[in-house]
């Protein structure tokens, strides 16, 4: 699990990655989103370790630099 600040005192945002079948599940959640639900479906990463860390610090720095700056 990641995290952010949102610019909101104590209301991060955060993005899990969770294996699912041959790769990684990634969710993300807003401020005030409960997090023992599913939240925002990124979708699922796949490949070898390598390929996986690639893909996954590249969905993390789009959402940095985009919805969750």
């Amino acid at each position: 699990m990641a995290t952010r600040e949102s610019g909101r005192i104590g209301e991060p945002w955060v993005v899990t990655a969770v294996h699912a079948g041959r790769g990684l599940r990634i969710s993300f959640y807003r401020p005030g989103d409960a997090l023992d639900v599913q939240g925002e479906d990124l979708g699922e990463l796949a490949g070898n370790p390598r390929e996986l860390g690639r893909a996954l610090r590249s969905l993390l720095e789009d959402l940095a630099g985009g919805e969750a700056a």
